[in-house]
């Protein structure tokens, strides 16, 4: 079976946004906590690594950024910042917990203990820092996992290059004459619908914060079952945005790690 997709506009790829100031701590967790409030199950297993942030709430916007990529640098601290260290690289995948430094209006960024000390000293606890939005290089594709029960439906999508972080999905019910059909947003990374997907093969578009689209022909098999992940092809990350080839390749069981 021969698989097919398109991108959209030939809009030009996502490029770094300009620097602000910010600051930033550490939290301690593992591979399936850090990616809690975004839904991921396992910032590893999901191809986040541990170079993963918790964001304030202005930065989160309800979990409408999670699946964003950060350059994070620590400034004008000489005791506590590692000189010569290049920015850390972190995808946004939790929200940091209600504090004084967390709260609205402030922005920052609670990183991952076992990255932090890319930045600084642990015994510093609080820096500060500059900060940029970057474009999110992946390995593989745009991964969709499909949860719910047979009368509700949840799909996490992950993954995603380009801007990383997603606005809108759709899913259609292959070989059928029912349009595209647009999933509600749930919370983080998760997408939601009672319309009925269960025991059909599925294609999946994806709109990008920065406009771009993305669409993963017959990508889920009519077999599929709660809890598999399936893979197409991702945003490409170079200075214009083509046409995109996407769908085909299966990962089954991925969101079980």
């Amino acid at each position: 079976m021969k698989h097919h997709g398109r991108g959209g506009r030939h809009r030009p790829a996502f490029r770094p946004g300009p620097w602000k100031k910010a600051h930033a701590t550490f939290y301690e967790g593992n591979t399936r906590t850090y990616g809690g409030a975004c839904d991921y199950t396992d910032v590893v297993g999901e191809g986040y690594g541990m170079n993963t942030a918790a964001l304030s709430n202005a930065l989160f916007r309800d979990g409408r950024v999670c699946g964003a990529c950060f350059q994070i640098q620590c400034v004008d601290d000489p005791q506590w910042c590692k000189p010569g260290q290049p920015p850390l690289l972190v995808t946004a995948t939790d929200l940091c917990p209600p504090n004084p430094w967390c709260n609205p209006p402030r922005e920052h960024f609670d990183i991952a203990m076992p990255v932090f000390s890319h930045l600084a000293e642990y015994k510093a606890g609080i820096i500060p820092v500059q900060y940029r939005r970057v474009p999110c290089r992946k390995r593989g594709g745009i991964r969709f996992t499909m949860n719910g029960n047979q009368w509700f439906y949840e799909v996490i999508v992950s993954n995603v290059g380009g801007a990383g972080d997603i606005v809108g999905v759709q899913v259609k019910v292959d070989k059928s004459r029912l349009r595209w059909t647009s999933l509600d947003h749930d919370w983080g990374a998760t997408w939601k619908t009672g319309f009925p997907l269960q025991g059909k093969s599925l294609s999946f578009r994806v709109k990008a914060s920065d406009g771009r689209y993305m669409t993963s022909m017959h990508v889920v098999p009519s077999d599929w079952q709660f809890g598999q992940t399936f893979e197409g092809r991702n945003f490409k990350t170079g200075r214009r945005s083509r046409r995109f080839k996407s769908g085909g390749k299966r990962r089954k069981d991925v969101g079980q790690l």
